[in-house]
């Protein structure tokens, strides 16, 4: 095994892969910029190296600097987390010429799912159902609008590199098609370097159900069941949940085998999740393949029992996986909001700032994975993810009612958040009776509004109560008072 790993990566990923490291005791060496010399990622690690400018192409997305870093600390191996670096195949190669170990699949691996029509190609050939579209890139509108109008409307324009939505546009009718390729090349191009598009044949109201897969490199593969991620807004996952209220015995065997065809297929090595659109007759579509571990991996750790970044350093350290296909068992089940800095109120605009007060929830069958401390000044250079929250329980509904209230017991202050957001969206009918979509939002929430200040001023006002310790009243039932610190803190001394 390793005995110092460098991590790549920032926030709340970095500081999630510095805790497997420190169970396995291996040394942790983390990068950062220069809005994030007082982050908590670096606040944890063993070591710290400063790579350079705030900006990302100066700092995380610098590929010299970051291995340069770690020759000078004497890193064996590199997790790039998720995003940055994470799918670049040309870090991947960069890594091994090195002599550095990459903690992910191989650069060819990588280069070939990263390119959606050339995935599309690998699943087809193995038999896996893929979305009916385009199996070639091309730039020229000409040419997706004859293919467009061949498919039938409506389509969606996709970037064959990336993801995330970037690049991605939904086209109704023939008039919209020339304005939509050339807007999603432009984003595409800004985003990847690369502005080539495909088309999909869009499905109505589908989930998004994805896979996690694990594969050494003996030619071992297992899924690890799935995760439901339908609660989207504009592409990006917000609530994700295991298992799937959709999901079926059967279907989910089916689903399963297809995922680990499509590693097989691949020639997949580490962790990795194979993505799926359901539609609603049942029929599933492969979607894509993510090259990296996943913002939502806790739900499926919490209902495996797994820890995946462990086994991500396992494998990456050439052993082969402890367990089969027959060994690995789901129980109970979990919930993840995602908690950014933004405001709800305002269209969803970032909320750089100051945490001028942060308490995290805490309880049975509660997980927050948590970038930031009251104090932080969050940036805005960057991804403006703070924390995973998650919630597990025995059942569903259990799971949904721990989550209501871990989300009313959050407070991070002095920034907007999207927790007020996420409340609602938990609480609601639609998505008590599992009724999820990637059209959720729209459906459900559109133009959506904060309930009104009083209601938040109220939570606050019960968070800060809760901070203080609660009112505590005399043996003989007296007027309340507040402890002091030192009645709460007892004997202590410097």
């Amino acid at each position: 095994m390793f005995k110092k790993v460098l991590i790549a990566n920032r926030g709340e990923i970095a500081v999630r892969i510095m805790r497997t490291c420190k169970e396995m005791g291996i040394e942790t060496v983390a990068v950062y910029s220069e809005a994030d010399r007082l982050a908590l990622h670096v606040l944890e690690a063993d070591e710290a190296v400063f790579l350079g400018p705030s900006d990302p192409s100066e700092s995380y997305l610098h590929m010299e600097r970051i291995l340069e870093a770690a020759k000078q600390c004497g890193a064996q191996a590199i997790h790039p987390g998720y995003g940055f670096l994470a799918e670049n195949g040309d870090f991947a190669e960069a890594c091994e010429s090195a002599g550095v170990v990459f903690v992910g699949p191989p650069a060819q691996v990588i280069r070939d799912l990263g390119s959606k029509t050339r995935a599309r190609e690998i699943m087809a050939a193995a038999g896996v159902p893929v979305i009916p579209g385009m199996m070639a890139a091309t730039q020229a509108p000409s040419t997706l609008r004859s293919e467009a109008n061949r498919m039938g409307y409506p389509v969606l324009v996709k970037a064959v590199a990336g993801g995330g939505g970037k690049g991605m546009r939904t086209v109704w009718d023939e008039a919209a098609m020339e304005e939509a390729c050339i807007s999603a090349a432009s984003e595409a191009m800004k985003a990847f370097g690369d502005g080539s598009l495909y088309l999909e044949k869009m499905i109505p109201s589908p989930r998004h159900v994805e896979f996690q897969i694990l594969a050494d490199r003996f030619g071992n593969a297992v899924h690890l069941f799935e995760r439901e991620c339908s609660i989207q807004r504009r592409h990006q996952k917000i609530i994700e949940e295991t298992p799937s209220p959709a999901l079926t015995p059967e279907l989910r065997s089916r689903m399963g085998l297809a995922a680990v065809s499509a590693a097989r297929a691949s020639g997949y090595v580490n962790a990795g999740t194979v993505e799926f659109l359901l539609d609603q007759s049942g029929a599933f579509y492969f979607l894509e393949v993510n090259t990296r571990l996943q913002v939502e991996h806790p739900i499926t750790e919490m209902t495996t029992g797994l820890d995946l970044v462990r086994q991500q350093l396992e494998i990456a350290a050439g052993n082969p996986l402890p367990f089969g296909q027959a060994d690995i068992a789901q129980r109970g089940h979990a919930i993840e909001c995602r908690i950014y800095a933004e405001d709800p109120g305002a269209s969803f605009y970032p909320s750089p700032g100051s945490v001028a007060l942060m308490k995290e929830p805490a309880g049975p069958g509660v997980r927050n994975d948590c970038g930031i401390y009251q104090g932080f000044e969050v940036p805005m250079e960057y991804d403006p993810i703070l924390s995973k929250l998650l919630a597990f329980a025995e059942n569903r509904e259990a799971a949904r009612t721990r989550m209501i209230r871990a989300l009313e017991a959050y407070a991070i202050l002095g920034i907007r958040t999207t927790i007020p957001f996420l409340l609602d969206v938990v609480r609601s009918a639609p998505f008590a009776e599992g009724k999820t979509s990637t059209d959720f939002i729209e459906t459900f929430f559109p133009g959506w509004r904060p309930s009104g200040a009083e209601s938040e001023l109220a939570r606050i006002a019960y968070i800060v109560d809760e901070m203080a310790g609660g009112p505590e009243r005399s043996a003989a039932g007296g007027a309340a008072h507040r402890p002091t610190p030192w009645q709460r803190l007892g004997d202590w001394q410097i």
